[in-house]
């Protein structure tokens, strides 16, 4: 097993009983539940800052899309979504 931490967090209380219910109905502790949340949420953040970032060093190679043609693409992937 990983070591772990401790954290506090105050949260309102209809969350935590929301939390409590979910839990509970998963047959999870509420720790167990908080964790889990943190964890897919900073895994989430931690992917869309990586996406930035390949975002930002392409930009920095040069290779940029021109406007006119991004959303010409939309433009072309949209209709096909409603004629499809």
């Amino acid at each position: 097993m990983s070591k772990s931490a401790v954290i506090t967090a105050r949260l309102d209380v209809e969350t935590l009983a929301l939390v409590d219910r979910i839990a509970s109905a998963q047959g999870r502790s509420r720790s167990w539940f908080a964790a889990e949340a943190i964890r897919r949420v900073a895994e989430s953040e931690a992917d869309f800052m990586a996406f930035v970032q390949a975002g930002i060093d392409s930009a920095d190679r040069g290779e940029l899309t021109p406007q006119d043609r991004v959303f010409a693409d939309l433009r072309t992937r949209r209709a096909q979504r409603v004629a499809g």
